[in-house]
Order: structure tokens, then sequence, then C-alpha cells
């Protein structure tokens, strides 16, 4: 009938209209402040749905569908007609995949329909991993939250482009890169942790993928990132740390259970308000807690968030990728251990 439902999946919690509706598509920007040329993702429920939304799917998209559907990989092809411009931001290409949440699956199944839906949250803040952080950010803005409890794995799908030659990872998440090259060897990724451009690509027109123009994942506290080896950081860290609690300011950390177990050596003020993200030897567990952690520590209104860095395997590509854009360009190399 056009109303937004927030609705759980495995990677954060969307926020849905009828991908037909060109009317219910536009609520979804206005209830989140989102900028009119940052497409939606469909999600469909069924490999058969994928006709539907598509006008032309290659060899390439039916092997990762089948090797990675469903579940956190998002595939952009040529857009069929009847899906509303407004998803696309007016481009000609569509950004679709397959959740693999039992209540995600079942409420696209329900709808018979496909969902437009990105992260249900204000437009630019850590993405919602709880139902809680949708009501935080969207009560009375769109109809009905579906509570699944917490998202498992914390970071958005993967966004791969299969319209680009050859194949360009727009967005690191879910579903690694390594994972991705067994059935497309040749994929790239974008520079950066995959936030900078693509070389020699200055196209202009609609945006491809989501969250490739705009600030993303940002908490309301000033996050920096600090770069370089795993003890410089910490020494980096907590010097910067002692320096901001000593000029008044409530400072938080965003950072490992490894460098939690530093804290006392490495002279980190009682005064500073820890957060876990994870363990440095099981990136899986940073991913979870990451948006979980930035909002936390908003919630204990600190003015300033530091957070370390951490490798760049697997789905440690896609935390990496969240954290530089979170930091908005505010990164300190740390450098090596001094």
């Amino acid at each position: 009938s056009g109303g937004l439902v927030a609705f759980p999946t495995e990677t954060v919690y969307g926020l849905g209209a009828n991908a037909r509706d060109g009317h219910a598509v536009a609520r979804i920007f206005q209830a989140k402040g989102r900028p009119q040329d940052n497409p939606l993702i469909v999600h469909i429920a069924n490999l058969a749905d994928l006709q539907a939304v598509v006008a032309d799917i290659t060899d390439d998209a039916w092997a990762l569908a089948r090797a990675f559907w469903p579940g956190p990989l998002t595939i952009i092809l040529p857009v069929r007609e009847g899906i509303a411009r407004e998803v696309t931001a007016g481009g000609d290409t569509v950004a679709v995949r397959m959740p693999s949440h039992p209540v995600a699956m079942a409420l696209i199944r329900a709808a018979g329909l496909p969902i437009a839906a990105p992260s249900a949250n204000i437009s630019g803040r850590p993405s919602p991993t709880r139902a809680d952080h949708v009501w935080a950010d969207l009560a009375g803005r769109i109809e009905m939250i579906v509570d699944g409890g917490p998202a498992g794995i914390g970071v958005e799908s993967t966004v791969l482009d299969l319209t680009s030659s050859p194949p360009l990872v727009l967005r690191p998440g879910g579903v690694s890169v390594e994972e991705l090259r067994r059935i497309v060897p040749d994929a790239r990724v974008l520079p950066r942790y995959g936030t900078g451009a693509a070389e020699g690509d200055e196209r202009e027109g609609p945006a491809r993928s989501p969250g490739l123009r705009h600030e993303h994942y940002s908490p309301r506290a000033q996050l920096w990132l600090f770069t370089g080896e795993w003890e410089a950081q910490v020494q980096a860290i907590a010097s910067r740390a002692r320096a901001e609690a000593e000029a008044g300011r409530r400072v938080g950390l965003l950072v490992s259970v490894q460098t939690i177990r530093t804290a006392d050596k490495a002279g980190i003020p009682n005064t500073v308000i820890i957060a876990e993200a994870g363990s440095r030897s099981c990136l899986g567990s940073v991913a979870s807690r990451l948006f979980d952690t930035m909002r936390h520590l908003d919630s204990q209104d600190v003015q300033i968030i530091l957070a370390e860095s951490y490798d760049t395997a697997g789905v440690g590509l896609a935390v990496m990728n969240r954290l530089v854009r979170s930091a908005g360009g505010r990164l300190v190399d740390a450098g090596e251990p001094g």
C-alpha cells in the first residue's frame, strides 16, 4: 500500500518499499534524509525474480547468484522496465541481491514484489544492526519495524558492478574479494580500502551503487582512525587519549579486545570510555560489533572517538572501508613502534 517497513537482513536492517512504486520509494529518501542521487538496492527472494528486475543477466551474474545467494552480495546489471526510476537514481543499471535472513525472505515473499531497501537509519549515521537503532533514528517516520534480533554480519553487502569491464567492487562487504575472485578472477577493487575513485573513472550522471558520493557511517562524535603497526597504534591512541582527556574532552576508544588488555600498560586514563570492537584474530567479530559500538559511544556523549585499524584480508577490507568513511579523512599514521 506504499508504506515503509524496516526489516532485518543478515547484514544490517533495511528500510523497504515497493520497488515498482515511485511514490513509495521517494518516501524512503524523505524518511532518511537521503540524497536523491544515491541509488537503492532491490531485494528479491527467488532466482527467478532476478529476470523481473534485470534486463540482461550475464553468465557471470548467474554464476555469482548460484554461489552466493541467498547472501551478502549485491550485483549491478542493466535495469528492466518497471522498476521505479527513484530506485536507480535515474540510471540505466540496478543493484540487486537476495538476502539470507529468514525474516527478510519471508517478508519479500509475503509482499509478492521486489523490495527496494537501503539501511534503515538517518542518512550518514552508522548503519542499524538492531531494531532499537532503527527506532532511535526513524520512529514516527515509517509505518513498521520488524524486530528480528541483532544482525549477524554487521556490515552491508558487497556490491559488484558487472556492467564494468573488468567487474568492479564498488563496496566491500560480507562476501570477500577473495571469494568473489573464485568466480570472477579479474574483479578489481577501488583504492583506499574501496573508498576511492576507479582509475580513469570520472563518470558523470547517476551513481551505480549506494554510498559512493556521500559521507557514510559517521557517529555524532568526531572519529579519528589510526593506521600503522598495531603496537604503534596502541601507543599513539594512548598518547592522544591522554592529551584529549587532559584538555577536558570526553574521549571514547573504539578498539579491539587485544588493545583493551594493554590499556593499563599503555597509560590510557581511567576517564576514557573504552568500547570493545571485537578481536583482531576474528575480524568477523569486529564487523558484527562495529556500528553497534559506534552508537554505544555516541550514547555516552563522547566528543571524540579514537579507533584502531585492522588487516584487510577477508571481511577486514569491509571493516576498514567503513572506518575510513566514518573518519571522513581524519587518518593518523602511527608508523612503526617507537
